[in-house]
């Protein structure tokens, strides 16, 4: 099932290399049987622009998100949306877009919550494309497909809570968290017991990712035997870091706080530290 992974040498050092591609490896498969290329963006004017040749526009919040309350699609709502979209459950997908892939890789993560079985993502996402003046197109994408399977999602794999973070918090419990914020709002308040990083340890400013090497020395503060939380603001950097941790580098416990600090900060009498 799927399409053969990208064998670029670049990409062998991580520890699931076969979650990424490179922009040569991508243009070359563009338009073949099997592969749907997803864009997905913090901005959804700039697939009005010029995106890449056959790729289909899939809006974090309004495409995945849940219509009524915070959260995401249920398995028949996704199956809908994949089946509009024309994605088949037998299809590579590779999702790219904007900010070195914030808002894509969250959408992976979403993906990858229903267990789609061939997920990847386009290393250094929209703007590596762009710099490299590749091909772009304001073409229609591919028609609607039907039979994408109702899966129900497994959020114990991927996502954590707030009240399991906060029985943490109480019971002094080994879990790691890592705030991707600007250190500004991070010193002003953040979840007891959080450590600070900066998002661009992780990306070379093409967007592109940084080298194995370089992102085990970034993260070498965690523990690699504890568990690891991930949140930000509103849950797109914290899935960034996920993609990174799970997939890059092969930490197997690490999942997304999605709810963030735009959950956290904002219910009443929650521990918050300063600095």
């Amino acid at each position: 099932m799927g399409i053969e992974s990208d064998p670029s040498p670049a990409l062998q050092q991580y520890a699931h290399p076969e979650r990424l591609v490179t922009s040569s490896w991508l243009g070359a498969k563009l338009g073949g049987a099997g592969l749907k290329v997803v864009e997905s963006d913090s901005d959804s004017i700039l697939y009005n622009i010029g995106h890449l040749p056959t790729a289909i526009r899939i809006d974090l919040h309004n495409d995945l998100g849940a219509p009524v309350c915070r959260d995401f699609l249920d398995g028949a709502a996704f199956a809908r949306l994949m089946d509009d979209k024309g994605i088949t459950r037998d299809d590579t997908v590779v999702i790219y877009g904007d900010e070195s892939n914030l808002w894509a890789a969250y959408a992976f993560w979403v993906f990858d919550l229903f267990g789609h079985p061939d997920v990847r993502l386009l290393d250094g996402g929209r703007e590596a494309w762009m710099q490299e003046e590749r091909e772009t197109s304001y073409d229609v994408p591919p028609g609607p497909t039907r039979g994408y399977p109702v899966i129900e999602r497994d959020d114990s794999t991927h996502r954590i809570f707030v009240n399991e973070v906060l029985a943490d918090r109480n019971d002094r419990r080994n879990m790691q968290l890592v705030d991707l914020r600007d250190p500004a709002d991070f010193a002003a308040g953040h979840i007891p017991g959080a450590v600070n990083t900066d998002p661009s340890t992780m990306v070379h400013p093409n967007g592109r990712f940084r080298s194995r090497q370089d992102l085990e020395a970034a993260f070498s503060f965690l523990s690699p035997d504890d568990p690891v939380v991930t949140y930000c603001g509103t849950g797109e950097r914290a899935a960034h870091l996920w993609f990174v941790l799970h997939h890059l580098l092969g930490r197997k416990d690490v999942r997304c706080y999605d709810g963030s600090w735009a959950e956290w900060g904002n219910m009443v009498r929650m521990p918050v530290e300063a600095v």
